[in-house]
């Protein structure tokens, strides 16, 4: 399987984050998705040694752990 470099994986976690419109204009629950999210990739990179589907993964079941955390709040 085709595996990315930790470079790479840096620098799309960093595109994602810096994209985001406003952090200030976000609620709660984003900010929590968005932070899961982030999270998730790079615990599912690094479990499984940078394999894609893991990352996206990790990304997809961070996003809505942190999504759902976000809601509690």
């Amino acid at each position: 399987m085709r595996q990315l470099p930790r470079t790479v994986l840096l620098a799309t976690l960093i595109s994602l984050m810096a994209g985001c419109a406003s952090w200030d204009s976000m609620n709660s629950r984003q900010k929590s998705a968005v932070v899961g999210a982030g999270v998730g990739g790079v615990l599912g990179a690094a479990v499984s040694g940078g394999g894609v589907l893991s990352t996206v993964g990790g990304a997809a079941i961070g996003g809505v752990i942190g999504d759902q955390a976000g809601k509690r709040h």
